[in-house]
């Protein structure tokens, strides 16, 4: 495994589909969890973390996941990022399975763990954080915008772990961190901001909210292929890694 590769030590299939399940987790229970947290304290009358707080929260989270794990199994967390990667030969296509598995796995186990934890009261209202459009927010609108804001992320995803002369590889999971953080600050009024299909999966699973999902797919899936295409065919300088 290229990505954030460290120390030479060979990790097998079992303990990267670990980490990358544990990955995701986090991502999704911290993503969601603090849009239920917002929901709860606004009804509450008090202060709420709103669209920064959001923003931060899951800019935060991935920047941790994937530097604590990034050189267990590339820490991609993203079907995006995965499906990328096997476009451009960086990972097998069984390793690729397994992993958008483990994701999807990891992002379902975080929506039920919210749901078993948080009062009611706080989830059900927001549908424990399920992204979904904006009331005047079309469809194609909606995946264009997931698509270029997964089209960054995956791009400095590529660039950070790939990229083994990038002059900011060893601030990779910071760079990742914010460029998501950003992609939310644009998108999560109109979108929700999933940026990665397990992030609108685990809590659509979980709370069987299924309104508009097809377009938490297309968009991320399609912008993260173009944001590794374009990285691989016009700026990649290392060997094809699996």
């Amino acid at each position: 495994m290229a990505a954030f590769r460290g120390g030479g030590i060979l990790y097998s299939l079992p303990q990267k589909l670990l980490a990358e399940f544990i990955g995701t987790f986090a991502i999704v229970f911290t993503a969601a969890g603090v849009i239920c947290a917002d929901q709860y304290l606004r009804a509450a009358g008090q202060a709420s973390p709103g669209l920064l707080g959001y923003a931060f929260a899951y800019g935060l989270v991935t920047a941790g996941v994937v530097s604590a794990l990034g050189h267990v199994s590339g820490a991609y967390l993203n079907p995006a990022i995965t499906i990328g990667s096997w476009v451009t030969k960086r990972l097998g296509t069984l390793p690729a399975l397994f992993y958008c598995v483990a994701q999807l796995a990891g992002a379902t186990a975080a929506g039920y763990l919210l749901v078993a934890i948080l009062p009611e009261a706080a989830w059900r209202p927001v549908s424990l954080g399920a992204t979904d459009l904006a009331p005047d927010f079309t469809r194609m609108h909606g995946m264009l915008l997931e698509g270029v804001a997964t089209f960054f992320v995956v791009l400095v995803y590529f660039a950070a772990a790939f990229d083994v002369e990038g002059a900011f590889r060893q601030f990779g999971a910071a760079a990742v961190g914010l460029t998501v953080t950003a992609g939310v600050l644009l998108s999560q009024p109109f979108t929700g901001a999933s940026l990665n299909p397990a992030r609108t999966f685990g809590p659509a699973f979980a709370a069987h909210h299924w309104i508009n999902h097809g377009v938490y797919w297309v968009g991320p899936l399609f912008g993260g292929l173009l944001g590794a295409v374009v990285f691989d065919r016009l700026f990649a300088r290392d060997p094809l890694a699996i």
